[in-house]
């Protein structure tokens, strides 16, 4: 991955916080290295390691329980895995805020990656949680705080998919 002209992953992080985000739920990526050490690293904030994508949304729903606000951090192969439990947003009514680093897309060397990136977007929708993308690392601050507001002021499922164009193709 090449290095961004603009330290979007650290501006990411800041705007959760400004946005009263404490929890970040993650499986292990690259495309979410800084948010999810960064997290690590706050002692005001949890970073969760999930064994699989479709925990965090139970994560999620039990930080809005609780009074917390939360993230899930994931890779659009992960998507997939959320299925079935996505559709408990729409019946339990809590916020939800996923950030999707996207595989399958502009500059992909890995055929495995294409099929569900190509999906990602279509799937998500399917399921009542609104798509926000982001390509260039000036949007990343304000794509992040539509997509946080949609959520915690309206009661929205939302997604934040962070383009290949934005997080550098991997050769892997």
């Amino acid at each position: 991955m090449s290095e961004p002209a603009v330290d979007w992953p650290n501006q990411l992080y800041d705007c959760l916080r400004a946005h009263e985000v404490t929890i970040f739920g993650h499986v292990p990526d690259a495309g979410h290295k800084v948010l999810i050490n960064r997290a690590y690293a706050d002692p005001a904030a949890q970073s969760i390691g999930l064994t699989i994508e479709s925990e965090g949304i139970g994560l999620l729903a039990g930080a809005h329980l609780g009074g917390q606000r939360a993230v899930l951090a994931m890779q659009s192969s992960g998507v997939g895995n959320c299925i079935n439990l996505l559709s408990l947003i729409q019946i339990a009514q809590f916020p939800f805020v996923a950030l999707v680093s996207m595989r399958g897309d502009f500059g992909e060397q890995n055929a495995w990656q294409y099929p569900m990136g190509q999906a990602t977007e279509a799937t998500l929708q399917a399921m009542n949680v609104r798509c926000y993308w982001v390509h260039q690392p000036d949007d990343v601050v304000p794509t992040v705080t539509a997509a946080v507001n949609a959520a915690y002021a309206a009661n929205q499922a939302t997604a934040v998919l962070l383009s290949q164009k934005l997080i550098g193709a991997k050769p892997f």
